[in-house]
Protein backbone atom coordinates (compact mmCIF):
# COMPACT_ATOMS: atom_id res chain seq x y z
CA UNK A 1 0.00 0.00 0.00
CA UNK A 2 1.36 3.39 -1.02
CA UNK A 3 1.11 6.34 1.36
CA UNK A 4 1.78 10.00 0.80
CA UNK A 5 2.70 12.73 3.22
CA UNK A 6 2.60 16.48 2.76
CA UNK A 7 0.68 16.21 -0.50
CA UNK A 8 -2.42 18.30 -1.10
CA UNK A 9 -5.55 16.58 -2.38
CA UNK A 10 -6.22 17.21 -6.07
CA UNK A 11 -8.13 20.40 -6.90
CA UNK A 12 -11.43 19.91 -8.66
CA UNK A 13 -11.23 20.69 -12.35
CA UNK A 14 -7.53 20.07 -12.84
CA UNK A 15 -6.45 17.69 -15.57
CA UNK A 16 -4.34 15.49 -13.39
CA UNK A 17 -2.93 15.50 -9.88
CA UNK A 18 -0.49 12.97 -8.53
CA UNK A 19 -1.18 11.69 -5.04
CA UNK A 20 -0.41 7.99 -4.93
CA UNK A 21 1.13 7.75 -8.34
CA UNK A 22 -2.29 7.58 -10.02
CA UNK A 23 -3.75 10.14 -12.39
CA UNK A 24 -7.05 11.69 -11.36
CA UNK A 25 -9.29 12.40 -14.35
CA UNK A 26 -11.88 15.19 -13.96
CA UNK A 27 -15.57 14.40 -14.39
CA UNK A 28 -16.01 16.41 -17.58
CA UNK A 29 -13.52 14.23 -19.46
CA UNK A 30 -15.38 11.00 -18.57
CA UNK A 31 -18.59 12.02 -20.34
CA UNK A 32 -18.66 11.78 -24.12
CA UNK A 33 -20.97 14.77 -24.67
CA UNK A 34 -21.23 16.69 -21.39
CA UNK A 35 -23.77 19.52 -21.05
CA UNK A 36 -22.51 22.93 -22.13
CA UNK A 37 -22.07 24.32 -18.62
CA UNK A 38 -20.08 21.23 -17.57
CA UNK A 39 -17.49 21.74 -20.25
CA UNK A 40 -14.14 23.22 -19.22
CA UNK A 41 -14.33 26.23 -21.57
CA UNK A 42 -17.99 27.01 -20.87
CA UNK A 43 -17.24 30.39 -19.26
CA UNK A 44 -15.06 31.43 -22.18
CA UNK A 45 -17.66 30.54 -24.80
CA UNK A 46 -20.48 32.18 -22.85
CA UNK A 47 -18.49 35.41 -22.72
CA UNK A 48 -17.41 35.16 -26.35
CA UNK A 49 -20.90 34.43 -27.68
CA UNK A 50 -22.70 37.11 -25.65
CA UNK A 51 -20.07 39.72 -26.49
CA UNK A 52 -20.20 38.93 -30.22
CA UNK A 53 -24.01 39.01 -30.30
CA UNK A 54 -24.18 42.31 -28.38
CA UNK A 55 -21.60 43.87 -30.69
CA UNK A 56 -23.40 42.68 -33.81
CA UNK A 57 -26.79 43.72 -32.46
CA UNK A 58 -25.32 47.08 -31.49
CA UNK A 59 -23.91 47.75 -34.98
CA UNK A 60 -27.30 47.04 -36.57
CA UNK A 61 -29.12 49.31 -34.14
CA UNK A 62 -26.56 52.11 -34.40
CA UNK A 63 -27.18 52.13 -38.14
CA UNK A 64 -30.94 51.95 -37.74
CA UNK A 65 -31.12 54.75 -35.17
CA UNK A 66 -28.54 57.12 -36.68
CA UNK A 67 -28.95 57.31 -40.43
CA UNK A 68 -31.50 60.12 -40.13
CA UNK A 69 -29.10 62.36 -38.15
CA UNK A 70 -25.82 61.55 -39.94
CA UNK A 71 -24.20 64.41 -41.80
CA UNK A 72 -23.10 64.36 -45.48
CA UNK A 73 -23.78 60.64 -45.93
CA UNK A 74 -26.42 58.38 -44.45
CA UNK A 75 -23.89 56.07 -42.85
CA UNK A 76 -21.56 58.60 -41.18
CA UNK A 77 -22.24 57.45 -37.60
CA UNK A 78 -22.15 53.80 -38.66
CA UNK A 79 -18.82 54.26 -40.44
CA UNK A 80 -17.30 55.87 -37.37
CA UNK A 81 -18.65 53.09 -35.15
CA UNK A 82 -17.24 50.44 -37.50
CA UNK A 83 -13.85 52.15 -37.33
CA UNK A 84 -13.91 52.07 -33.53
CA UNK A 85 -14.93 48.42 -33.71
CA UNK A 86 -12.01 47.71 -36.06
CA UNK A 87 -9.69 49.20 -33.44
CA UNK A 88 -11.34 47.42 -30.52
CA UNK A 89 -11.48 43.92 -32.00
CA UNK A 90 -7.69 43.39 -32.28
CA UNK A 91 -7.24 44.81 -28.79
CA UNK A 92 -9.84 42.42 -27.42
CA UNK A 93 -8.31 39.44 -29.22
CA UNK A 94 -4.84 40.32 -27.93
CA UNK A 95 -6.23 40.68 -24.41
CA UNK A 96 -7.76 37.19 -24.59
CA UNK A 97 -4.27 35.76 -25.03
CA UNK A 98 -2.48 37.83 -22.38
CA UNK A 99 -1.20 35.91 -19.37
CA UNK A 100 -2.17 37.20 -15.94
CA UNK A 101 1.30 38.64 -15.31
CA UNK A 102 1.05 40.72 -18.50
CA UNK A 103 -2.40 41.99 -17.54
CA UNK A 104 -1.10 42.99 -14.12
CA UNK A 105 1.86 44.74 -15.74
CA UNK A 106 -0.64 47.05 -17.49
CA UNK A 107 -2.30 48.12 -14.23
CA UNK A 108 -0.12 51.04 -13.19
CA UNK A 109 0.45 52.44 -16.74
CA UNK A 110 -3.32 52.26 -17.39
CA UNK A 111 -4.19 54.09 -14.17
CA UNK A 112 -1.49 56.73 -14.67
CA UNK A 113 -2.49 57.26 -18.30
CA UNK A 114 -6.14 57.70 -17.33
CA UNK A 115 -5.23 60.32 -14.72
CA UNK A 116 -3.12 62.24 -17.24
CA UNK A 117 -5.96 62.22 -19.77
CA UNK A 118 -8.49 63.35 -17.14
CA UNK A 119 -6.26 66.31 -16.29
CA UNK A 120 -5.74 67.10 -19.98
CA UNK A 121 -9.49 67.50 -20.48
CA UNK A 122 -9.44 70.42 -18.02
CA UNK A 123 -6.60 72.22 -19.83
CA UNK A 124 -8.01 75.13 -21.89
CA UNK A 125 -7.67 74.41 -25.58
CA UNK A 126 -7.40 70.63 -25.17
CA UNK A 127 -10.83 69.72 -23.87
CA UNK A 128 -13.76 69.52 -26.29
CA UNK A 129 -17.17 70.78 -25.17
CA UNK A 130 -20.31 68.99 -26.36
CA UNK A 131 -23.81 69.93 -25.19
CA UNK A 132 -22.35 72.22 -22.54
CA UNK A 133 -20.07 69.59 -20.96
CA UNK A 134 -16.30 69.41 -21.42
CA UNK A 135 -15.49 65.69 -21.23
CA UNK A 136 -13.66 64.88 -24.45
CA UNK A 137 -10.25 65.16 -26.08
CA UNK A 138 -9.80 65.53 -29.82
CA UNK A 139 -7.62 62.79 -31.32
CA UNK A 140 -7.79 63.96 -34.91
CA UNK A 141 -10.52 64.96 -37.32
CA UNK A 142 -14.02 64.23 -36.07
CA UNK A 143 -12.79 61.66 -33.55
CA UNK A 144 -12.80 62.40 -29.83
CA UNK A 145 -12.20 60.25 -26.75
CA UNK A 146 -13.68 60.51 -23.27
CA UNK A 147 -10.91 59.82 -20.72
CA UNK A 148 -13.35 58.96 -17.93
CA UNK A 149 -14.26 55.77 -19.84
CA UNK A 150 -10.61 54.69 -19.79
CA UNK A 151 -10.46 55.52 -16.07
CA UNK A 152 -12.91 52.67 -15.43
CA UNK A 153 -10.54 50.16 -17.02
CA UNK A 154 -7.51 51.64 -15.29
CA UNK A 155 -9.19 51.50 -11.89
CA UNK A 156 -10.25 47.86 -12.41
CA UNK A 157 -6.73 46.69 -13.26
CA UNK A 158 -4.89 48.88 -10.76
CA UNK A 159 -7.32 48.28 -7.89
CA UNK A 160 -7.29 44.51 -8.42
CA UNK A 161 -3.49 44.42 -8.58
CA UNK A 162 -3.11 46.65 -5.53
CA UNK A 163 -5.45 44.61 -3.31
CA UNK A 164 -4.04 41.31 -4.56
CA UNK A 165 -0.52 42.41 -3.55
CA UNK A 166 -1.75 43.59 -0.17
CA UNK A 167 -3.48 40.28 0.46
CA UNK A 168 -0.42 38.32 -0.63
CA UNK A 169 1.82 40.14 1.84
CA UNK A 170 -0.79 40.25 4.63
CA UNK A 171 -1.24 44.03 4.69
CA UNK A 172 -5.05 44.06 4.71
CA UNK A 173 -5.22 43.70 8.47
CA UNK A 174 -6.41 47.26 9.23
CA UNK A 175 -8.99 49.58 7.72
CA UNK A 176 -6.33 52.14 6.84
CA UNK A 177 -4.19 49.65 4.95
CA UNK A 178 -7.22 48.35 3.09
CA UNK A 179 -8.33 51.80 1.96
CA UNK A 180 -4.96 53.45 1.31
CA UNK A 181 -4.04 54.25 -1.42
CA UNK A 182 -7.20 52.86 -3.10
CA UNK A 183 -9.63 55.46 -1.76
CA UNK A 184 -7.34 58.53 -2.13
CA UNK A 185 -6.70 57.69 -5.80
CA UNK A 186 -10.41 57.02 -6.32
CA UNK A 187 -11.27 60.40 -4.79
CA UNK A 188 -8.83 62.10 -7.17
CA UNK A 189 -10.48 60.36 -10.13
CA UNK A 190 -13.93 61.34 -8.85
CA UNK A 191 -12.87 64.96 -8.35
CA UNK A 192 -11.56 65.18 -11.91
CA UNK A 193 -14.72 63.60 -13.33
CA UNK A 194 -16.88 65.91 -11.23
CA UNK A 195 -15.22 68.84 -13.01
CA UNK A 196 -16.65 67.33 -16.19
CA UNK A 197 -20.17 67.18 -14.64
CA UNK A 198 -20.49 63.44 -15.27
CA UNK A 199 -22.39 61.96 -12.35
CA UNK A 200 -23.19 58.75 -14.23
CA UNK A 201 -19.54 57.83 -14.70
CA UNK A 202 -18.84 58.68 -11.07
CA UNK A 203 -21.47 56.13 -10.03
CA UNK A 204 -19.76 53.44 -12.12
CA UNK A 205 -16.37 54.32 -10.62
CA UNK A 206 -17.84 53.91 -7.14
CA UNK A 207 -19.42 50.62 -8.18
CA UNK A 208 -16.01 49.28 -9.23
CA UNK A 209 -14.43 50.25 -5.91
CA UNK A 210 -17.26 48.73 -3.87
CA UNK A 211 -17.00 45.49 -5.87
CA UNK A 212 -13.25 45.31 -5.22
CA UNK A 213 -13.70 45.88 -1.48
CA UNK A 214 -16.52 43.34 -1.24
CA UNK A 215 -14.64 40.57 -3.06
CA UNK A 216 -11.38 41.14 -1.20
CA UNK A 217 -13.28 40.57 2.04
CA UNK A 218 -13.68 44.00 3.57
CA UNK A 219 -15.31 43.78 7.02
CA UNK A 220 -19.01 44.60 7.03
CA UNK A 221 -18.40 47.59 9.31
CA UNK A 222 -15.93 49.08 6.85
CA UNK A 223 -18.16 48.27 3.90
CA UNK A 224 -21.14 49.91 5.61
CA UNK A 225 -19.10 53.05 6.32
CA UNK A 226 -17.93 53.27 2.69
CA UNK A 227 -21.45 52.71 1.35
CA UNK A 228 -22.81 55.41 3.68
CA UNK A 229 -20.17 57.84 2.46
CA UNK A 230 -21.01 56.99 -1.16
CA UNK A 231 -24.73 57.58 -0.58
CA UNK A 232 -24.03 60.89 1.17
CA UNK A 233 -21.67 62.01 -1.60
CA UNK A 234 -24.05 61.09 -4.40
CA UNK A 235 -26.92 62.85 -2.62
CA UNK A 236 -24.84 66.00 -2.26
CA UNK A 237 -23.81 65.93 -5.91
CA UNK A 238 -27.40 65.32 -7.03
CA UNK A 239 -28.62 68.41 -5.18
CA UNK A 240 -25.61 70.59 -6.01
CA UNK A 241 -26.54 71.19 -9.65
CA UNK A 242 -29.98 72.51 -10.72
CA UNK A 243 -30.22 70.26 -13.80
CA UNK A 244 -29.45 67.17 -11.71
CA UNK A 245 -32.09 68.15 -9.18
CA UNK A 246 -34.67 68.63 -11.95
CA UNK A 247 -33.89 65.19 -13.36
CA UNK A 248 -34.13 63.64 -9.90
CA UNK A 249 -37.48 65.26 -9.12
CA UNK A 250 -39.11 64.89 -12.54
CA UNK A 251 -38.07 61.45 -13.77
CA UNK A 252 -41.17 59.72 -12.37
CA UNK A 253 -43.54 62.03 -14.32
CA UNK A 254 -41.46 63.34 -17.23
CA UNK A 255 -44.40 63.99 -19.54
CA UNK A 256 -46.33 66.19 -17.12
CA UNK A 257 -43.90 68.11 -14.92
CA UNK A 258 -41.27 69.54 -17.27
CA UNK A 259 -42.01 68.21 -20.73
CA UNK A 260 -40.32 70.97 -22.72
CA UNK A 261 -37.08 70.85 -20.72
CA UNK A 262 -35.67 68.08 -18.48
CA UNK A 263 -38.61 65.75 -19.12
CA UNK A 264 -38.52 65.80 -22.92
CA UNK A 265 -35.96 63.04 -23.46
CA UNK A 266 -37.47 60.68 -20.89
CA UNK A 267 -40.99 61.32 -22.18
CA UNK A 268 -40.02 60.60 -25.78
CA UNK A 269 -38.27 57.41 -24.63
CA UNK A 270 -41.56 56.32 -23.03
CA UNK A 271 -43.40 57.01 -26.28
CA UNK A 272 -40.79 55.05 -28.20
CA UNK A 273 -40.99 52.00 -25.94
CA UNK A 274 -44.78 52.15 -25.70
CA UNK A 275 -45.31 52.18 -29.45
CA UNK A 276 -43.23 49.04 -29.99
CA UNK A 277 -45.68 46.53 -28.55
CA UNK A 278 -44.68 42.87 -28.59
CA UNK A 279 -42.88 42.71 -31.92
CA UNK A 280 -42.08 46.34 -32.74
CA UNK A 281 -42.83 48.50 -35.75
CA UNK A 282 -40.02 46.93 -37.77
CA UNK A 283 -36.27 47.44 -38.08
CA UNK A 284 -35.56 50.93 -39.40
CA UNK A 285 -39.16 52.10 -38.99
CA UNK A 286 -38.84 54.08 -35.76
CA UNK A 287 -40.63 57.42 -35.72
CA UNK A 288 -39.00 58.81 -32.56
CA UNK A 289 -35.52 58.91 -34.11
CA UNK A 290 -36.72 61.52 -36.64
CA UNK A 291 -35.76 64.43 -34.42
CA UNK A 292 -38.02 63.64 -31.47
CA UNK A 293 -35.73 61.53 -29.24
CA UNK A 294 -32.31 63.16 -28.65
CA UNK A 295 -29.24 60.87 -28.59
CA UNK A 296 -31.25 58.00 -30.04
CA UNK A 297 -28.12 56.25 -31.34
CA UNK A 298 -26.12 56.58 -28.12
CA UNK A 299 -27.61 56.91 -24.63
CA UNK A 300 -31.17 56.02 -25.73
CA UNK A 301 -30.53 53.25 -28.19
CA UNK A 302 -32.48 50.85 -25.95
CA UNK A 303 -35.61 52.91 -26.60
CA UNK A 304 -35.18 52.48 -30.37
CA UNK A 305 -34.70 48.74 -29.85
CA UNK A 306 -38.00 48.65 -27.98
CA UNK A 307 -39.79 50.64 -30.66
CA UNK A 308 -38.46 48.78 -33.69
CA UNK A 309 -38.13 45.25 -32.26
CA UNK A 310 -40.67 45.41 -29.47
CA UNK A 311 -40.66 43.66 -26.13
CA UNK A 312 -39.02 40.63 -27.71
CA UNK A 313 -36.01 42.73 -28.80
CA UNK A 314 -35.56 44.34 -25.39
CA UNK A 315 -35.80 40.97 -23.63
CA UNK A 316 -33.16 39.59 -26.00
CA UNK A 317 -30.79 42.39 -24.97
CA UNK A 318 -31.46 41.73 -21.28
CA UNK A 319 -30.85 38.02 -21.81
CA UNK A 320 -27.50 38.66 -23.50
CA UNK A 321 -26.37 40.87 -20.64
CA UNK A 322 -27.52 38.22 -18.17
CA UNK A 323 -25.43 35.59 -19.98
CA UNK A 324 -22.45 37.96 -20.01
CA UNK A 325 -22.79 38.57 -16.27
CA UNK A 326 -23.23 34.86 -15.53
CA UNK A 327 -20.10 33.99 -17.50
CA UNK A 328 -18.10 36.66 -15.69
CA UNK A 329 -19.31 35.51 -12.27
CA UNK A 330 -18.31 31.93 -13.14
CA UNK A 331 -14.81 33.17 -13.95
CA UNK A 332 -14.58 35.02 -10.64
CA UNK A 333 -15.76 31.98 -8.69
CA UNK A 334 -13.46 29.51 -10.44
CA UNK A 335 -10.28 31.60 -10.52
CA UNK A 336 -7.48 30.49 -8.22
CA UNK A 337 -5.58 33.73 -7.70
CA UNK A 338 -6.83 36.86 -5.95
CA UNK A 339 -6.12 39.23 -8.85
CA UNK A 340 -8.25 37.20 -11.26
CA UNK A 341 -11.16 37.08 -8.83
CA UNK A 342 -10.97 40.80 -8.16
CA UNK A 343 -10.57 41.84 -11.79
CA UNK A 344 -13.35 39.55 -13.03
CA UNK A 345 -15.76 40.72 -10.31
CA UNK A 346 -15.01 44.40 -10.92
CA UNK A 347 -15.49 44.07 -14.69
CA UNK A 348 -18.83 42.31 -14.23
CA UNK A 349 -19.98 44.93 -11.70
CA UNK A 350 -18.92 47.75 -14.02
CA UNK A 351 -20.70 46.45 -17.14
CA UNK A 352 -23.79 45.07 -15.42
CA UNK A 353 -24.48 48.16 -13.30
CA UNK A 354 -23.84 50.46 -16.27
CA UNK A 355 -26.28 48.47 -18.40
CA UNK A 356 -28.90 48.50 -15.64
CA UNK A 357 -28.51 52.24 -15.02
CA UNK A 358 -28.82 53.00 -18.74
CA UNK A 359 -31.84 50.75 -19.24
CA UNK A 360 -33.41 51.95 -15.98
CA UNK A 361 -33.18 55.55 -17.20
CA UNK A 362 -34.70 54.67 -20.57
CA UNK A 363 -37.69 52.84 -19.08
CA UNK A 364 -38.24 55.53 -16.43
CA UNK A 365 -37.17 53.64 -13.33
CA UNK A 366 -34.07 55.78 -12.73
CA UNK A 367 -33.08 59.39 -13.43
CA UNK A 368 -31.19 60.07 -16.65
CA UNK A 369 -27.43 59.98 -16.05
CA UNK A 370 -26.10 60.10 -19.60
CA UNK A 371 -24.07 56.88 -19.59
CA UNK A 372 -24.10 54.61 -22.67
CA UNK A 373 -25.35 51.05 -23.00
CA UNK A 374 -22.20 48.86 -23.06
CA UNK A 375 -21.27 47.38 -26.46
CA UNK A 376 -24.38 48.81 -28.12
CA UNK A 377 -24.41 52.61 -27.89
CA UNK A 378 -22.49 54.59 -30.49
CA UNK A 379 -19.15 55.94 -29.34
CA UNK A 380 -15.59 54.65 -29.34
CA UNK A 381 -14.61 56.03 -25.93
CA UNK A 382 -16.89 53.53 -24.23
CA UNK A 383 -16.52 50.73 -26.78
CA UNK A 384 -12.74 50.28 -26.79
CA UNK A 385 -12.12 50.03 -23.01
CA UNK A 386 -15.17 47.80 -22.68
CA UNK A 387 -13.93 45.43 -25.38
CA UNK A 388 -10.46 45.30 -23.84
CA UNK A 389 -11.97 44.59 -20.42
CA UNK A 390 -14.00 41.74 -21.89
CA UNK A 391 -10.85 40.43 -23.56
CA UNK A 392 -9.22 40.39 -20.12
CA UNK A 393 -12.25 38.54 -18.75
CA UNK A 394 -11.99 35.95 -21.52
CA UNK A 395 -8.28 35.54 -20.83
CA UNK A 396 -9.08 34.81 -17.19
CA UNK A 397 -11.77 32.36 -18.33
CA UNK A 398 -9.17 30.48 -20.40
CA UNK A 399 -7.07 30.17 -17.24
CA UNK A 400 -9.70 28.53 -15.08
CA UNK A 401 -8.13 25.28 -13.82
CA UNK A 402 -10.30 23.00 -15.94
CA UNK A 403 -10.09 25.30 -18.98
CA UNK A 404 -6.31 25.49 -18.80
CA UNK A 405 -6.14 21.70 -18.53
CA UNK A 406 -8.40 21.28 -21.56
CA UNK A 407 -6.29 23.70 -23.62
CA UNK A 408 -3.12 21.84 -22.67
CA UNK A 409 -4.75 18.56 -23.66
CA UNK A 410 -5.54 19.96 -27.11
CA UNK A 411 -1.88 20.65 -27.72
CA UNK A 412 -0.45 23.76 -29.37
CA UNK A 413 -2.58 25.54 -31.90
CA UNK A 414 -1.52 26.26 -35.47
CA UNK A 415 -0.09 29.68 -34.68
CA UNK A 416 1.98 28.36 -31.79
CA UNK A 417 3.27 25.40 -33.82
CA UNK A 418 4.33 27.80 -36.57
CA UNK A 419 6.05 29.99 -33.99
CA UNK A 420 7.96 26.99 -32.68
CA UNK A 421 9.14 26.04 -36.18
CA UNK A 422 10.32 29.59 -36.87
CA UNK A 423 12.00 29.71 -33.49
CA UNK A 424 13.87 26.49 -34.12
CA UNK A 425 15.17 27.81 -37.44
CA UNK A 426 16.25 31.13 -35.94
CA UNK A 427 17.63 29.45 -32.79
CA UNK A 428 15.37 31.50 -30.52
CA UNK A 429 15.12 30.63 -26.80
CA UNK A 430 12.38 28.21 -25.82
CA UNK A 431 10.31 30.92 -24.08
CA UNK A 432 10.05 32.84 -27.33
CA UNK A 433 9.19 29.68 -29.30
CA UNK A 434 6.26 29.01 -26.96
CA UNK A 435 4.81 32.48 -27.41
CA UNK A 436 6.27 33.83 -24.17
CA UNK A 437 4.62 31.20 -21.97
Amino acid sequence: MTTTTGTRPPRSGTASSTTTGATVTPLWSKIENPPLLWRPLASYYLLLASTALLLGFGIVMVWSSSYVVSTHVSFAVLQKQLLWLAIGLPLMLVATRLPVRAIRALAYPAMLGALVLLVAVLVPGLGVTVNGATRWLNVGGPFTIQPSEFAKLGLVLWGADLLARKQKYGTLDTFRRMLVPLMPVTLIVLALIDKEHDLGTMLIILTIVLALLWVVGAPLRLFAVVVSMVIAGVTYLAFSEPYRLRRLLDFTHPCSKDLQNAGWQACQANYSLGSGGWWGVGLGSSREKWGYLPEAHSDFIFAIIGEELGLVGTLAVLLLFAVLAYGGIRVAQRSRDTFSRLAASAIVAWLLVQALVNIGAVVGLLPITGIPLPLMSAGGSALIPTMFALGVLMSLARREPSAAAALRARGPNVARRSLRRVGSVLHLPKSARHGGR
